[in-house]
């Protein structure tokens, strides 16, 4: 099982190489949202560090949109999604490495851009902690119950729009603990409560994603 699930993030991850256009447009678009705001609500260092838990969060929801639509679709044009459904392997543990892969390509990036992040919006040292916090908690949520609204529409020919209004309201609640968490955290005050409510959605998403997600797939491709 462990060998299988190597094997899948390792084959999702030099795929992904090959086709570094899908991987760099989700992280242009988080660095322009980031960067335009200064330049069109002002440099004011108090304004910026008031607006950032918002602008950060809505950039990471959706740049992680952007790249979801393409995590089961081209393996269910060429027929491998169906050939991963009859592996002996649980499909529950494919898709769950099949995510992980998507997150270390989407999610971990913007971890690494945090300080710059912090940087362009004035974000103190404190404000800078919760984001990363945050996005470490939250970005994986994102991609697992993206995952969901993506098994769910992968057998329709251009589900864009029907995957955001899937995605999107499951996203709320993680948009909400995580501003909050920065905001929080930017006015000197502790915000592991709402660090320990990612952890525990986190917690809850790992466990039980993945048993939605083969559910989704089956019924989506039968």
């Amino acid at each position: 099982m462990m060998h299988t699930f190597t094997g899948v993030v390792r084959r999702e991850l030099v795929g992904a190489l090959r086709r570094r256009a899908d991987i760099l447009n989700p992280l242009w678009f988080f660095v322009i949202v980031i960067t335009l705001f200064p330049l069109g609500v002002g440099p004011e260092p108090a304004l910026l560090a008031r607006i950032a838990p918002g602008i950060v969060w809505v950039a990471a929801l959706l740049s992680s949109l952007l790249a979801l639509e393409r995590l089961f679709r081209d393996d269910y044009i060429d027929g491998t999604l169906e050939q991963m459904m009859l592996m002996p392997c649980p499909l529950g543990v494919v898709v769950l490495a099949k995510v992980l892969s998507h997150w270390l390509l989407t999610g971990l990036p913007l971890l690494l851009l945090s300080p710059l992040v912090a940087v362009l919006l004035s974000m103190d040292m404190a404000g800078f902690q919760g984001m990363f916090w945050t996005l470490l908690l939250g970005t994986p949520i994102l991609s697992l119950l993206g995952a969901i609204g993506v098994a769910l529409t992968v057998g329709i020919g251009k589900g864009g729009v029907l995957l955001s209004l899937l995605t999107l309201p499951l996203y709320i609640p993680v948009l909400i603990f995580a501003t909050s968490a920065i905001e929080t955290a930017g006015l000197g005050l502790p915000y592991s409560g709402q660090l320990a409510i990612l952890g525990a959605m986190l917690a809850g998403s790992v466990t039980l994603a993945p048993f939605a997600i083969a559910a989704a797939l089956r019924v989506s491709v039968n």
